[in-house]
Protein backbone atom coordinates (compact mmCIF):
# COMPACT_ATOMS: atom_id res chain seq x y z
CA UNK A 1 0.00 0.00 0.00
CA UNK A 2 1.63 3.75 -0.78
CA UNK A 3 -0.30 6.59 0.85
CA UNK A 4 1.52 10.28 0.15
CA UNK A 5 -0.15 13.31 1.41
CA UNK A 6 1.42 16.43 0.04
CA UNK A 7 -0.02 20.04 1.54
CA UNK A 8 1.64 22.20 -0.84
CA UNK A 9 -0.02 19.91 -4.07
CA UNK A 10 1.01 22.80 -6.27
CA UNK A 11 4.40 22.03 -5.48
CA UNK A 12 3.67 18.45 -7.60
CA UNK A 13 2.57 20.31 -10.31
CA UNK A 14 5.30 22.40 -10.98
CA UNK A 15 7.42 19.54 -10.58
CA UNK A 16 5.75 18.01 -13.55
CA UNK A 17 6.29 21.31 -15.42
CA UNK A 18 9.66 20.75 -15.10
CA UNK A 19 10.51 17.69 -16.49
CA UNK A 20 7.55 16.43 -18.19
CA UNK A 21 9.33 18.39 -21.62
CA UNK A 22 12.26 16.13 -21.47
CA UNK A 23 10.58 13.02 -20.63
CA UNK A 24 7.78 11.33 -21.82
CA UNK A 25 7.38 8.44 -19.51
CA UNK A 26 8.80 7.56 -16.50
CA UNK A 27 8.90 5.06 -13.19
CA UNK A 28 8.55 7.04 -10.02
CA UNK A 29 10.26 4.71 -7.48
CA UNK A 30 9.14 5.27 -4.22
CA UNK A 31 11.03 3.44 -1.01
CA UNK A 32 10.72 4.35 2.78
CA UNK A 33 13.41 7.16 2.23
CA UNK A 34 10.90 9.19 -0.52
CA UNK A 35 9.75 9.72 -3.64
CA UNK A 36 12.04 9.53 -6.44
CA UNK A 37 12.16 9.68 -10.61
CA UNK A 38 15.01 8.93 -12.35
CA UNK A 39 14.93 9.11 -16.60
CA UNK A 40 17.01 10.02 -19.29
CA UNK A 41 15.37 11.92 -22.20
CA UNK A 42 14.24 10.44 -25.36
CA UNK A 43 17.64 11.06 -27.23
CA UNK A 44 19.59 9.94 -24.14
CA UNK A 45 21.75 13.31 -24.00
CA UNK A 46 19.85 14.62 -20.47
CA UNK A 47 19.06 12.76 -17.60
CA UNK A 48 17.02 14.24 -14.99
CA UNK A 49 16.79 13.16 -11.33
CA UNK A 50 14.01 13.96 -8.83
CA UNK A 51 13.91 13.53 -5.01
CA UNK A 52 11.19 14.20 -2.48
CA UNK A 53 12.37 12.62 1.01
CA UNK A 54 9.59 11.18 2.75
CA UNK A 55 10.00 13.98 5.85
CA UNK A 56 8.60 16.84 3.60
CA UNK A 57 4.66 15.12 3.12
CA UNK A 58 2.20 15.20 5.47
CA UNK A 59 1.87 11.72 5.85
CA UNK A 60 4.08 8.88 4.16
CA UNK A 61 3.01 5.78 4.04
CA UNK A 62 4.75 2.76 1.66
CA UNK A 63 4.86 -0.55 2.75
CA UNK A 64 7.10 -1.82 0.68
CA UNK A 65 9.14 -0.64 -2.48
CA UNK A 66 7.20 0.30 -5.24
CA UNK A 67 7.61 1.39 -9.02
CA UNK A 68 4.71 3.28 -10.80
CA UNK A 69 5.15 3.53 -14.49
CA UNK A 70 3.81 6.82 -15.38
CA UNK A 71 3.13 8.91 -18.80
CA UNK A 72 4.28 12.39 -17.33
CA UNK A 73 1.93 14.17 -19.94
CA UNK A 74 -1.10 12.73 -18.31
CA UNK A 75 -0.74 13.08 -15.01
CA UNK A 76 0.34 16.73 -15.54
CA UNK A 77 -3.19 16.91 -16.81
CA UNK A 78 -4.67 15.19 -13.88
CA UNK A 79 -2.63 17.69 -11.64
CA UNK A 80 -3.75 20.45 -13.57
CA UNK A 81 -7.17 19.60 -12.13
CA UNK A 82 -6.15 20.41 -9.00
CA UNK A 83 -6.15 24.21 -7.25
CA UNK A 84 -3.09 25.66 -6.14
CA UNK A 85 -4.17 25.87 -2.71
CA UNK A 86 -5.10 21.89 -3.26
CA UNK A 87 -3.85 19.11 -0.91
CA UNK A 88 -2.99 16.30 -3.25
CA UNK A 89 -2.94 12.55 -2.27
CA UNK A 90 -1.27 9.45 -4.15
CA UNK A 91 -2.72 6.46 -3.60
CA UNK A 92 -1.62 2.89 -5.17
CA UNK A 93 -2.51 -0.35 -3.74
CA UNK A 94 -0.12 -2.99 -4.05
CA UNK A 95 0.09 -5.34 -7.59
CA UNK A 96 -2.71 -2.49 -8.81
CA UNK A 97 -2.05 -1.15 -12.04
CA UNK A 98 -3.71 2.49 -11.36
CA UNK A 99 -3.00 5.56 -9.21
CA UNK A 100 -5.21 7.48 -7.43
CA UNK A 101 -4.44 11.17 -7.34
CA UNK A 102 -6.84 13.10 -4.81
CA UNK A 103 -7.30 16.44 -4.66
CA UNK A 104 -9.00 18.56 -1.43
CA UNK A 105 -9.86 21.84 -1.42
CA UNK A 106 -8.09 23.49 1.85
CA UNK A 107 -11.80 24.09 3.37
CA UNK A 108 -12.18 20.49 2.68
CA UNK A 109 -15.71 21.49 0.96
CA UNK A 110 -14.48 20.16 -2.55
CA UNK A 111 -12.68 16.39 -3.25
CA UNK A 112 -11.89 15.33 -6.16
CA UNK A 113 -10.35 12.17 -6.97
CA UNK A 114 -8.84 10.66 -10.13
CA UNK A 115 -7.78 7.44 -11.16
CA UNK A 116 -5.36 6.01 -13.98
CA UNK A 117 -3.70 3.56 -15.69
CA UNK A 118 -0.05 2.67 -14.89
CA UNK A 119 2.54 1.38 -17.51
CA UNK A 120 5.37 -1.33 -17.67
CA UNK A 121 8.09 0.99 -18.54
CA UNK A 122 11.47 -0.29 -18.94
CA UNK A 123 14.23 1.77 -17.60
CA UNK A 124 17.70 1.02 -16.54
CA UNK A 125 18.61 2.89 -13.60
CA UNK A 126 22.20 4.70 -13.73
CA UNK A 127 24.31 4.94 -11.29
CA UNK A 128 25.30 8.49 -10.72
CA UNK A 129 28.81 8.47 -9.55
CA UNK A 130 29.58 11.47 -6.45
CA UNK A 131 31.63 13.72 -8.42
CA UNK A 132 34.27 16.47 -7.27
CA UNK A 133 33.65 19.51 -9.69
CA UNK A 134 36.49 22.05 -10.85
CA UNK A 135 33.50 24.46 -10.26
CA UNK A 136 30.05 24.81 -8.61
CA UNK A 137 27.95 28.36 -9.52
CA UNK A 138 24.85 29.45 -7.07
CA UNK A 139 23.24 32.03 -8.67
CA UNK A 140 19.45 33.48 -8.95
CA UNK A 141 17.42 30.74 -10.92
CA UNK A 142 15.43 34.01 -12.77
CA UNK A 143 18.76 35.28 -13.59
CA UNK A 144 19.92 31.95 -15.44
CA UNK A 145 16.51 31.20 -17.02
CA UNK A 146 16.79 35.03 -18.62
CA UNK A 147 20.13 34.28 -19.71
CA UNK A 148 19.79 31.03 -21.60
CA UNK A 149 16.70 32.45 -22.76
CA UNK A 150 18.59 35.93 -24.50
CA UNK A 151 21.33 33.72 -26.13
CA UNK A 152 19.18 31.09 -27.65
CA UNK A 153 17.70 34.00 -30.13
CA UNK A 154 21.68 34.36 -30.96
CA UNK A 155 23.20 30.70 -31.43
CA UNK A 156 22.48 26.93 -30.16
CA UNK A 157 25.33 26.27 -28.14
CA UNK A 158 26.35 28.30 -24.75
CA UNK A 159 30.00 28.15 -23.66
CA UNK A 160 29.71 28.11 -19.73
CA UNK A 161 33.01 29.63 -18.50
CA UNK A 162 34.18 29.83 -15.08
CA UNK A 163 37.51 32.30 -13.97
CA UNK A 164 38.24 33.95 -11.17
CA UNK A 165 36.70 37.00 -12.83
CA UNK A 166 33.24 35.40 -12.75
CA UNK A 167 31.14 32.91 -14.62
CA UNK A 168 30.59 33.92 -18.69
CA UNK A 169 27.75 32.89 -20.71
CA UNK A 170 29.18 33.21 -24.67
CA UNK A 171 27.13 32.03 -28.10
CA UNK A 172 27.72 32.61 -31.56
CA UNK A 173 25.31 32.57 -34.74
CA UNK A 174 24.48 33.84 -38.04
CA UNK A 175 23.30 37.83 -36.21
CA UNK A 176 27.02 37.56 -34.25
CA UNK A 177 27.93 36.60 -30.65
CA UNK A 178 27.13 37.27 -27.02
CA UNK A 179 29.04 37.72 -23.93
CA UNK A 180 27.25 37.98 -20.66
CA UNK A 181 29.44 37.68 -17.55
CA UNK A 182 27.91 37.37 -13.97
CA UNK A 183 30.44 38.68 -11.52
CA UNK A 184 30.51 36.98 -7.45
CA UNK A 185 28.33 39.03 -5.82
CA UNK A 186 27.63 38.27 -1.96
CA UNK A 187 26.95 41.36 -0.76
CA UNK A 188 23.11 42.01 -1.66
CA UNK A 189 20.54 41.81 1.05
CA UNK A 190 18.79 39.20 0.05
CA UNK A 191 20.87 35.99 -0.11
CA UNK A 192 18.78 34.11 -2.89
CA UNK A 193 19.71 37.02 -5.08
CA UNK A 194 23.52 36.83 -4.77
CA UNK A 195 26.07 34.79 -7.31
CA UNK A 196 28.50 32.68 -5.71
CA UNK A 197 31.13 31.02 -7.56
CA UNK A 198 33.75 28.43 -5.81
CA UNK A 199 36.15 27.25 -7.89
CA UNK A 200 39.20 24.28 -7.72
CA UNK A 201 40.02 25.26 -11.48
CA UNK A 202 38.75 27.17 -14.41
CA UNK A 203 36.57 25.61 -16.55
CA UNK A 204 35.07 26.08 -20.08
CA UNK A 205 32.48 23.90 -21.78
CA UNK A 206 29.87 23.92 -24.80
CA UNK A 207 26.34 22.51 -23.85
CA UNK A 208 22.98 22.88 -26.18
CA UNK A 209 20.93 25.93 -25.46
CA UNK A 210 17.56 23.85 -25.93
CA UNK A 211 18.46 21.68 -23.56
CA UNK A 212 19.57 24.60 -20.78
CA UNK A 213 16.27 26.33 -21.75
CA UNK A 214 14.59 22.81 -20.87
CA UNK A 215 16.15 22.86 -17.99
CA UNK A 216 15.15 26.47 -17.13
CA UNK A 217 11.29 25.32 -17.12
CA UNK A 218 12.23 24.40 -13.26
CA UNK A 219 12.84 28.09 -12.14
CA UNK A 220 9.96 28.40 -9.97
CA UNK A 221 10.32 25.44 -8.26
CA UNK A 222 13.19 27.55 -6.55
CA UNK A 223 15.03 30.97 -5.93
CA UNK A 224 18.38 29.80 -6.70
CA UNK A 225 20.25 27.08 -9.23
CA UNK A 226 23.16 25.48 -8.80
CA UNK A 227 25.40 24.39 -12.13
CA UNK A 228 28.72 22.22 -11.04
CA UNK A 229 31.04 22.09 -13.67
CA UNK A 230 33.80 19.80 -14.33
CA UNK A 231 35.95 18.96 -17.97
CA UNK A 232 35.13 15.68 -19.44
CA UNK A 233 31.43 15.43 -17.19
CA UNK A 234 27.69 16.14 -17.44
CA UNK A 235 27.10 19.31 -16.42
CA UNK A 236 25.07 18.83 -12.78
CA UNK A 237 21.71 22.14 -13.17
CA UNK A 238 19.99 21.50 -9.53
CA UNK A 239 16.92 23.22 -8.58
CA UNK A 240 15.92 22.66 -4.89
CA UNK A 241 12.63 22.11 -3.77
CA UNK A 242 11.94 23.72 -0.63
CA UNK A 243 12.58 21.62 2.32
CA UNK A 244 12.29 18.29 0.63
CA UNK A 245 14.09 17.42 -1.89
CA UNK A 246 15.34 18.55 -5.56
CA UNK A 247 14.98 18.27 -9.11
CA UNK A 248 18.56 17.77 -11.00
CA UNK A 249 19.27 17.73 -14.56
CA UNK A 250 22.72 16.31 -16.03
CA UNK A 251 23.65 17.32 -19.71
CA UNK A 252 26.64 16.09 -21.61
CA UNK A 253 28.88 18.82 -22.68
CA UNK A 254 29.42 19.37 -26.92
CA UNK A 255 32.36 18.23 -28.14
CA UNK A 256 33.67 20.97 -30.55
CA UNK A 257 35.58 19.36 -32.94
CA UNK A 258 32.98 17.54 -34.68
CA UNK A 259 30.03 18.85 -33.13
CA UNK A 260 28.54 16.16 -31.98
CA UNK A 261 26.72 16.00 -28.67
CA UNK A 262 28.18 13.05 -26.64
CA UNK A 263 26.04 10.45 -24.47
CA UNK A 264 26.60 11.50 -20.71
CA UNK A 265 28.35 8.84 -18.81
CA UNK A 266 27.00 8.73 -15.85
Amino acid sequence: MLELRLVQGSLLKKVLEAIKDLVNDANFDCSASGFSLQAMDSSHVALVALLLRSEGFEHYRCDRNISMGMNLNNMSKMLKCAGNEDIVTIKADDGSDTVTFMFESPTQDKISDFEMKLMDIDSEHLGIPEAEYHAIVRMPSSEFARICKDLSSIGDTVVISVTKEGVKFSTRGDIGTANIVCRQNTSVDKPEEATVIEMNEPVSLTFALRYMNSFTKATPLSNTVTISLSNELPVVVEYKIAEMGHVRFYLAPKIEEDEEETKPEV
